[in-house]
């Protein structure tokens, strides 16, 4: 909880990766506790996209953000958002 303290302590001085690793802790406790009270993983995937593709579009314009969606299909493909399973 080290960098949630320091998130919260000195905001502005986190490096970027360091509050990456913050948001995704916090999406994944939100993650886990919808799914615990039975939403549907598929329905918080739908509302994640949504939710983030509306804070690019807020931040970075619609044209921005439709650049940056774009390269998804390609990024998809090449497995940067798969889980590696491991077999055991």
């Amino acid at each position: 909880m080290g960098t949630t303290a320091r998130l919260t302590e000195v905001p502005g001085e986190v490096p970027d990766h360091e509050q990456k690793r913050a948001a995704l802790s916090y999406l994944n406790a939100a993650w886990t506790e919808a799914r615990v009270e039975g939403v549907d993983g598929d329905c918080l995937a739908q509302a994640c996209l949504f939710a983030a593709f509306a804070e690019f579009v807020s931040t970075y314009g619609e044209e921005a953000a439709a650049r940056f969606a774009e390269g998804l299909g390609v990024r998809i493909r090449n497995g940067e958002f798969s889980l590696a399973l491991t077999k055991q």
